[in-house]
């Protein structure tokens, strides 16, 4: 299932340098730069609020946008920056890029979890330890994937799910060579314990 690219609105920012910013700020916005596919930086601003609340609902840096400035064609990009206050941690500028449907970016993607229900291993009290609640994938910027899915049917107690395990989404890779490890099936402490007292014995 592919990603249903959200919109980002913005617009043109008139004047550069760090007085035009300064007064961005005052106006309540954040300014920001848009650059890349070879084409000239266009300087904008964003309303602070509007930035704020999707900064706060996650993964802004590895969401693809569709960005709508009044006056130009909407264009797809992706946040590379978010410099912010030293002592608030609120944002103070945002650095966006543009992206062409065609081109290979890096995305960390939300990993899914199914048919616990039909996991001998968790029916015994076994624990799911999630290691990576996402996986960062090289994916086509026009086919990002809502999420991939891990299958736990069968699964028993010490079985370790690896990123080989997992079908990924067509087109979509890993951005690291190794086999690492996605999740596992833990003892429950009880059993843990009887099981280190039988090896003792």
């Amino acid at each position: 299932m592919a990603r249903e690219i959200p919109d980002l609105e913005a617009v043109v920012r008139t004047g550069t340098g760090k007085g035009a910013a300064r007064q961005a700020r005052r106006e309540g916005n954040v300014p920001g730069i848009v650059y890349g596919d070879g084409k000239e930086p266009v300087a904008i601003n964003v309303n602070y609020n509007y930035l704020l609340k999707r900064l706060k609902a996650g993964r802004f840096l590895q969401t693809l946008f569709n960005l709508k400035v009044e006056g130009q064609p909407d264009v797809h990009v992706i946040c590379r920056n978010v410099q912010r206050n030293i002592v608030k941690d609120l944002p103070t500028h945002v650095d966006f890029m543009r992206i062409h449907d065609n081109s290979r970016i890096n995305l960390f993607i939300h990993v899914d979890f199914v048919n616990a229900d039909k996991a001998p291993g968790l029916k015994r009290g076994g624990t799911l330890t999630v290691v990576r609640h996402e996986v960062e994938l090289e994916v086509l910027a026009s086919d990002i994937p809502d999420h991939i899915t891990v299958d736990l049917e069968g699964k028993q107690i010490g079985d370790v799910i690896h990123i080989s395990d997992v079908t990924l989404p067509k087109g979509a890779k890993p951005t690291v060579e190794r086999n690492f490890a996605i999740a596992n099936i833990a003892a429950p402490s009880g059993l843990a314990v009887a099981d280190e007292a039988e090896a003792e014995a």
